[in-house]
C-alpha cells in the first residue's frame, strides 16, 4: 500500500516536474544547465531542458504504464535522478536563481534532496520481499516452465 502511493507520486512529481521543463519553469531550468553539459552534448541549454523534460514525462508515465517492469523503471528513474545532479551542484556553487531556488540554503537543501529521490524510486519500484505468496508464485512459475 505505502510502495503504491510512493510510487504514484514519484510519476506525478515526474509528470508535473516534466511539464515544468516544457512550459513555465523552461526559463529557470535552464539556469540549471552547466555550460561544459552544452560542449559535451554539442547542443544548447535549451534542447538539454527540453530534452530532460520529455525524459521525466516519459518515465512518470513507465511508473503507471509498465508495472510489470518496475525495476528497471526504477533504475532507470534513478540514473536520471543521478545524471541532473551535476546541474543540482552547478547552480549551487555558482549561486544562480531559479524559481524556488533563490538562496544558498534552498540551493543547498536542493542538493540533499537529489539522494532521497534516487533511494525513493529504487524503494518505491522495487517489490517488497515479504509479498505474501511471491515464494508460492516462484515456484509454480519455474514448476510449469513459465518465465518472467
Amino acid at each position: 500500500m505505502l510502495r503504491t502511493l510512493a510510487r504514484a507520486l514519484l510519476a506525478a512529481l515526474l509528470i508535473a516536474a516534466g511539464v515544468a521543463h516544457l512550459t513555465v519553469l523552461r526559463r529557470g531550468y535552464r539556469i540549471a544547465v552547466p555550460d561544459w553539459a552544452t560542449r559535451l552534448l554539442r547542443t544548447d541549454k535549451d534542447m538539454i531542458v527540453v530534452a530532460s523534460g520529455a525524459v521525466e514525462i516519459v518515465l512518470g508515465a513507465a511508473v503507471i504504464g509498465l508495472p510489470r517492469e518496475r525495476r528497471r523503471v526504477g533504475a532507470a528513474i534513478a540514473a536520471f535522478f543521478a545524471a541532473v545532479f551535476p546541474g543540482n551542484v552547478h547552480q549551487w556553487r555558482t549561486g544562480a536563481s531559479a524559481p524556488g531556488l533563490d538562496t544558498d540554503r534552498r540551493r543547498a537543501a536542493r542538493l540533499l534532496l537529489q539522494p532521497v529521490l534516487v533511494i525513493w524510486a529504487i524503494w518505491a519500484m522495487g517489490e517488497p520481499r515479504d509479498t505474501p505468496g511471491r515464494a508460492v508464485r516462484r515456484r509454480a512459475t519455474v514448476r510449469h516452465g513459465i518465465s518472467r
